[in-house]
């Protein structure tokens, strides 16, 4: 087989580095260089058999003749007919007539291109980088013994120039593969939080629905029904001492019931906002206690509460709730501060209190850390929980990220 000259060798090499640069992908680098490679080895199909991640599969890139071996998309190397080569059992392959040859024709093999295309000279060198096979450089011609081993030196030049290209090309590759299944896994969990998160809010609103149910008949009812009691011990219909156990339940009920109603229907929150509601449970739930507990609420957040959507304020107001109740119920505080603060990018509520602390109150608290942190994650905001200054006490802390000049919606932050 012809070749060129020594120094116009040399110029088809510093040819392929050169056509080399600026190709992006595999099948426009091997289809670049085939030309300048044809000069130094005249070939009628030539290809880059590269190894996938996991050295157990492989992928072909090809010029010249189309065959199916163009149309691999990660076939195991166990079936390709030069799996020796990729396996490092031999350091090349060189065929005068691989129609014949027996190291290309075993079960399994994907022998198919060679007898349709009739490639009867083929020779073959590995790629490596630090020792380690990451591709095969294949020439094949249809002439019978086209090669010599001249030429397989002459591939293994090729192969080094070619090597670093293709360990970068498919460096890129698997970096990118990699970012498309990380953000196809981002989405799809985004896509399972939006659908929570409308699930929690229609849950809420039928939260809301039974309470204003549960309002304006189930309690309306038991009012009657504690009136015509009383009237019944007024008119000494039945004796006094007879009704007061009922009626002492009943009001019990009654009570209970309205905790119920306030829980499932913040009133206060839809009618004056979140600051007013956090700071009336603050009150309401501070005295309940029948304890003396300092309590106070500073509002830093310069309205930017306001801009809020609905079902993230009834969230932030839920988390709220729960840290507060988590602390005047299981932590003995002698203190609960609730602080909201905002800036251009996020807003923040911080709910603490100088109780026992989180190692003592964690067994009974530990569902209501679990909804809390559930509620942050479906409006996309970050959650923590830890103790206090000099380790007294506790912290909630809420970090919620604000898209600029506008909180937006949740559908909105999260594209």
């Amino acid at each position: 087989m012809l070749h060129s000259a020594p120094a116009a060798m040399f110029d088809h090499y510093l040819g392929i580095s050169r056509l080399l640069a600026g190709q992006l992908d595999f099948r426009s680098a091997i289809r670049s260089v085939a030309a300048e490679v044809a000069h130094i080895i005249p070939h009628d199909h030539l290809d880059v058999c590269v190894l996938l991640e996991d050295g157990n599969y492989h992928t072909a890139y090809e010029t010249g003749i189309e065959t199916a071996w163009g149309d691999l998309a990660g076939a195991p190397v166990v079936n390709s007919p030069i799996r020796s080569l990729l396996w490092g059992e031999v350091d090349f392959l060189l065929a005068d007539d691989a129609m014949t040859d027996p190291r290309f024709h075993f079960d399994g093999a994907f022998k198919r291109p060679i007898v349709e295309q009739s490639l009867r000279s083929r020779l073959h060198v590995p790629m490596k980088v630090q020792g380690a096979i990451i591709a095969a450089l294949s020439c094949s011609s249809q002439e019978a013994g086209a090669y010599t081993m001249e030429d397989v030196e002459r591939a293994r030049i090729i192969a080094d120039l070619l090597t670093p290209y293709f360990f970068a090309l498919r460096a890129a590759e698997q970096a990118q593969r990699s970012a498309i299944v990380e953000a196809e896994a981002r989405a799809r969990e985004e896509g399972l939080r939006l659908g929570a998160l409308k699930l929690t809010e229609a849950l809420e609103q039928e939260r809301q629905r039974i309470g204003m149910d549960l309002h304006d008949q189930t309690l309306a009812d038991l009012t009657r029904l504690a009136r015509r009691i009383d009237r019944l011990s007024r008119n000494g219909e039945v004796a006094p001492e007879a009704l007061e156990p009922v009626s002492r339940s009943l009001q019990h009920c009654m009570q209970d019931l309205r905790q119920i109603i306030e829980q499932a229907k913040p009133s206060v929150l839809q009618l004056f906002g979140l600051t007013q509601a956090i700071e009336h449970h603050l009150d309401r739930s501070t005295r309940d206690t029948g304890s003396i507990i300092e309590w106070g609420l500073a509002d830093e957040t310069n309205g930017a509460l306001e801009r809020l959507e609905p079902t993230v304020i009834v969230a932030l107001f839920r988390i709220a709730q729960e840290a507060i109740n988590n602390a005047v119920r299981h932590a003995a505080p002698l203190a609960v501060k609730v602080r909201l603060d905002a800036d251009d990018d996020r807003l923040s509520i911080e709910i603490s209190d100088d109780g026992t602390g989180l190692a003592k109150t964690r067994g009974r608290i530990g569902e209501g850390i679990d909804n809390m942190k559930t509620r942050a994650r479906l409006i996309s905001a970050r959650f923590t929980i830890g103790p206090g200054h000099n380790n007294r006490g506790t912290v909630v802390r809420v970090v919620l990220p604000l898209a600029p000049h506008d909180s937006g919606s949740i559908e909105e932050r999260a594209e």
